[in-house]
This record gives C-alpha cells, structure tokens and sequence, in this order.
C-alpha cells in the first residue's frame, strides 16, 4: 500500500503506484478535470508520472502558479511543433514560462526568416496540434544517447545544455512528432490548450550572452478557455490606452529622439513643470524627524516638518 498526504494532511491509501490524475479522480471526478499537474514532496510532476513510494502531494489547477507553468510550458512545446512544421531544420534553445505566458528562443535553418505576420499561421497550427489530442509522453535517456540524438538534429544549442547535465537526469518529452530535451512538467496532452495567442517577436542572445548568437525569440500565451483568451486581449488593448508613452506623447510631457536613445525621455515645457511639481512634493514628503514620546526612549513619533 502507498500513502499519500494530502495538503489537510488527510491520508489517502492507494494498492500499488498511483498518478496524479488518479489521485485527482479518487477525489471527485470534477477535481480531476480541473487539474493540472502534482507536486511530489516539493517537486512539480506531471499528472501521467506514477508514485511507488509514500509522499507528500499538492494538487495544481489553473488557479495555481504551477498549474498555469506546467500549462505554459506545454504550450512552448506545442509552438515549437508549429514552427517545425513550417521551418524543418529549426535548432531550439530554451522554452520556459515566464508571468504572462511563455517563449521560446530558435535558430531558424537557412535563409528562413519569422515576422509579425507568419504568427497567425503558427497559431492555427497549434491550435491544429492541439486537437489532435496527441500524449505528452515524458522518458529518461542517457546522456550518451541524448547526445547521439541531438548530433542527429546538428542541433549545437541542445548539444551545449545535454553537455552540462549529469549522466541519469535527462528527460525527453514527446508529442504527435516532435520531441524535446525538457525536465518537464507538462500537461498529460496537447487537448488541454483551447487558446493560443502569440503576442510578439524579439531578438535574444542565446543563454543571454553579447558574445553569443542572436537567436529570434517568439512570446505567446494560452488559455483553458477561449472566454479567457477574450478577457485578457480586451486587457491588453486597455493597457495600450494606458501606456504612459502614449500619454505622454498626448499630452506634450515629452518625447524620444533616436539621436539621444529611444530609453531617454526629452521633456518638455509641460512635462518639466509636472516633474517639479512631483519632485517639490516629494521632498516636503520625506522632510521628517523623529521625536521621542515621554521619558521612555523606546517610544518615537514621527512628524513632518
């Protein structure tokens, strides 16, 4: 028998190894739609993974930081599939999750290039993966063989982080046709992603090294739901209304030359007479001093001069 404790430190017993989504069922079968990924003593898992031994666990949903990340992460897998499928030869860096979503950072083959424009494509493609309902299938590889594999591929930035790996924790991580050197966790499959937007694309050098290659970085997010997706491009287009660089433009405070650098404001004459205002006022702010209460030391009171 293996034991599983809960967050309630409630006790559960389970004949043999047990996944995280069957603990999720023995719960409530609306529990077990709803989760995402397992933690295991600390360590987030995926839901398919077993446990042979007594543990620790956490349930995470959409709600929690490890649930969105392990949704997120998937998410980068899936995009890479996408961009595969359109750019054979693509050589793939890292994919990881960041507050709103998800990158990934690729060296496209050849005289390939990616734009604003090529992103709805990728997005339909994914959006095409993804109701292929393919399983996310984790494995563990030597590092011997994950180096065998990734020579294959001529792929030198999955070569150079395999390098740094200790032999007997490298993992790989399989959908429909594309496979990835990944510690994981990831969603049990790709039907869980019902919205894909991919939001913009930058340069990044890989690992963030100057010295090293610049690579083409493509940023995304995705949701459970379609109504979500909806909601936060209804946020983004308020933000926009917010941005204090269009404000400021509006409202002649100031403005950006290249020829000083496009991170430099200029004020000018309305923006300068703000900027005293918040500076004179920010100084009577923190002009203070401390004044001792009684005949106790221990007692302060801090007033404004």
């Amino acid at each position: 028998m293996i034991q599983i404790t809960l967050p309630d430190n409630s006790v559960r017993e389970y004949e043999g190894e047990v996944s995280g989504y069957e603990i999720a069922k023995s719960i409530s079968n609306s529990l077990a739609k709803e989760v995402l990924s397992i933690s295991v003593n600390g360590e987030v898992w995926d839901l398919s993974r077993k446990i042979n031994t007594d543990a620790s666990v956490k349930l995470h949903t959409w709600e929690s930081k490890e649930g969105k990340g392990t949704f997120w992460h998937s998410s980068a897998h899936l995009m890479a599939e996408a961009i595969e499928f359109y750019y054979p030869g693509t050589k793939f860096g890292i994919g990881p999750t960041v507050d709103t979503g998800f990158y990934y950072d690729i060296d496209l083959a050849g005289e390939n290039t990616l734009s604003e424009k090529d992103l709805q494509k990728i997005e339909q493609k994914m959006l095409e993966l993804a109701r292929q309902k393919n399983d996310i299938v984790r494995s563990e590889i030597s590092k011997a063989d994950a180096l065998k594999m990734f020579t294959v591929k001529n792929d030198e930035l999955k070569l150079e982080l395999i390098s740094e790996l200790e032999d007997g924790t490298i993992t790989l991580y399989n959908q429909g046709n594309f496979t990835d050197l990944c510690r994981g966790p990831h969603l049990p499959n790709t039907e869980y992603i019902k919205a894909i937007k991919l939001t913009s694309i930058a340069g990044a050098y890989w690992r963030g090294n100057e010295k090293n290659k610049m690579l083409t970085r493509i940023y995304g997010v995705t949701f459970p739901k379609q109504k979500m997706l909806d909601e936060y491009l209804v946020m983004l287009e308020e933000a926009k209304k917010r941005d204090h660089r269009k404000i400021g433009k509006e409202m002649d405070l100031f403005a950006f030359s290249e020829a000083v650098g496009q991170g430099l404001p200029l004020w000018l004459p309305k923006g300068t007479q703000l900027r005293m205002q918040l500076e004179d006022f920010l100084k009577k702010s923190s002009e203070k001093i401390w004044l001792r209460t009684g005949d106790d030391t221990s007692y302060w009171r801090c007033e404004t001069l």
